[in-house]
């Protein structure tokens, strides 16, 4: 039999973490670990932070005709800063904007216009179905409107069955990223991407995750508040109708009581 001094004594606890006198006793006494400390100040505090950011932002991405709206609202001195930062922004735009539409090319000119091209900047290279599909429609479509907005971007276009002989039409379209002389990102028909429902703001996040430009870019953000404006007008006009449609219950049914 051990001896008294060596059987260990199990000491009642409900809850470790409770501010009870109990666990006072015991924390002081080493037998339960200290409470740790509570994550509510720190989560206020992140709240606080990123509502502030918010604020010193809310006229990010905004452009020239959006900030002359808010000529009533904002103070007059923080919304000429913003102005002038647009104005150096499209200028900047304009001195890279040597582009503006798609470049179709044959097989001879793929190197120069593509692969040497691309030491410059990303190019976006659209390979094509011959049969002309609907994916295909779809992706030539969008490529003929992100050349139009990003003007400092390459975007060429190419049947696939003249870049690679014998490319499997179910492939179509694919869609070729070169940057540097190397191929940095590679999509194999619409799937992943949306399918026939591919829209801009896809086309936007290709553009950001190879760094053709940045997320805070001023036609993404745009695009950005023009989606959201238009979903809250759909749940708008959706909250309207639900409100306007009839009960189903007929007021007449009263007069059965008669």
């Amino acid at each position: 039999m051990a001896a008294p001094s060596d059987q260990r004594i199990a000491v009642p606890i409900d809850d470790p973490n409770a501010d009870t006198e109990w666990n006072e006793i015991l924390r002081k006494h080493g037998i339960i670990p200290e409470k740790p400390p509570s994550p509510t100040p720190m989560i206020e505090e992140a709240i606080l932070e990123a509502r502030r950011l918010a604020h010193e932002n809310r006229l990010e991405g905004k452009d020239l005709d959006e900030l002359d709206e808010l000529e009533d609202i904002e103070d007059e001195g923080f919304l000429e800063q913003y102005r002038q930062r647009r104005l150096q922004e499209l200028n900047a735009l304009q001195k890279k904007s040597k582009h503006g539409s798609v470049y179709p090319i044959a097989k001879p000119e793929y190197s120069r216009e593509v692969t040497e091209a691309s030491q410059e900047g990303p190019v976006f290279v659209n390979l094509t179905s011959s049969a002309g599909n609907v994916e295909s429609r779809v992706l030539s479509q969008l490529w003929r409107q992100a050349a139009q907005e990003y003007g400092d971007i390459k975007f060429c276009e190419m049947r696939a069955s003249q870049a690679i002989e014998g490319y499997p039409e179910k492939n179509c379209p694919t869609i070729l990223v070169y940057n540097k002389g190397d191929i940095v990102k590679q999509i194999v028909t619409l799937m992943t991407v949306g399918g026939v429902k591919m829209g801009m703001s896809d086309i936007d996040k290709l553009l950001i995750e190879v760094g053709a430009i940045r997320d805070n870019d001023m036609r993404v953000m745009k695009r950005m508040r023009e989606a959201e404006d238009a979903e809250e007008e759909k749940l708008a006009n959706k909250g309207i109708k639900s409100s306007a449609r009839p009960s189903g219950r007929d007021d007449d049914d009263d007069d059965d009581w008669d």
